[in-house]
């Protein structure tokens, strides 16, 4: 049976009476209509602890003034009984006074990972993201909060926050959950047309293949030159990026000598969909 709270006492209440039986706590935020990588996200915390916290909130705080905040998908109902399906323990669903009460003033800010890929058009977002998962830590007070790898900066924008604050939490990261043909499995795929979704299976083609070259010894500048051709041609738009980042710092490389990310943001339609593909530097030959 899941449990539904609403307001963060209650919530304080569960996650302490769970603590003080001895049992360990893995959040896993999201922002609803939950899809298999959500999924994936839970099968995960159990691997780390003995009971799942499923956050649903649409944070309004990451949403920049001409994103889709309003008709970003919702369906309570249906994420609701997904969360009994797969026995969760406890769905945490705040409005957005309870988290944001009147008054509220607080930033936070991680710059060395926030001025780079999707920051560039969305400098608003990860400021919202940052904050609302510090609220969400300090709410739930979880051993280990759980993210997918999709959202790659975010992911190591959270762990770089969690650091610095000494936040007592494990931040685990789950490897991208994929469509049969590919696509990342994303919420915000519901807006593609059937045209639109035909091209975004090309993405994580594109970029597999420009990884694979790459860790075979390909000059990384050629390989991304020639993937943003072949993104611009087969999705039908060029990238808004298409970076070679270190996998920790998020700094753009050109050389591979430490695990690296190949990352992407493109727009098909009106639909901005992000993926990533890591790459893992060859070990060195060596002589006898």
């Amino acid at each position: 049976m899941t449990e539904v709270v609403r307001t963060i006492r209650d919530l304080r209440r569960l996650v302490d009476e769970w603590h003080r039986a001895g049992q360990t706590v893995a959040l896993v935020p999201t922002m609803g209509y939950l899809h298999d990588a959500h999924i994936a996200l839970i099968d995960a915390g159990r691997q780390f602890c003995s009971k799942i916290v499923v956050s649903i909130f649409v944070n309004p705080n990451q949403f920049g003034p001409k994103e889709d905040f309003v008709k970003y998908p919702r369906d309570e109902a249906h994420d609701l009984s997904m969360l009994k399906e797969h026995g969760v323990d406890a769905a945490f669903a705040p409005s957005v006074g309870e988290m944001y009460p009147p008054g509220f003033s607080t930033t936070i800010a991680v710059p060395s990972l926030t001025t780079v890929l999707c920051a560039t058009t969305r400098p608003e977002h990860f400021g919202g993201v940052a904050i609302v998962c510090t609220k969400l830590f300090i709410q739930c007070r979880p051993d280990a909060a759980i993210f997918g790898e999709k959202d790659y900066q975010q992911l190591q924008i959270i762990r770089r926050l969690v650091e610095d604050l000494d936040i007592p939490i494990d931040i685990h990261g789950v490897p991208t959950v994929r469509e049969p043909d590919g696509l990342a499995i994303s919420s915000r795929n519901v807006y593609l047309t059937d045209d639109g979704r035909a091209k975004a299976a090309n993405i994580n083609v594109i970029l597999a293949n420009a990884a694979k070259r790459i860790e075979a010894g390909s000059n990384p500048i050629t390989e991304l030159t020639k993937a943003r051709l072949q993104l611009t041609e087969k999705v039908g738009s060029s990238p808004e990026y298409l970076e070679l980042c270190d996998a920790e710092t998020l700094v753009a490389v050109i050389h591979i000598r430490a695990p690296a990310r190949l990352l992407t943001a493109i727009n098909i339609d009106v639909t901005r969909l992000i993926d990533n593909w890591p790459i893992i530097p060859r070990k060195p030959a060596i002589d006898f």
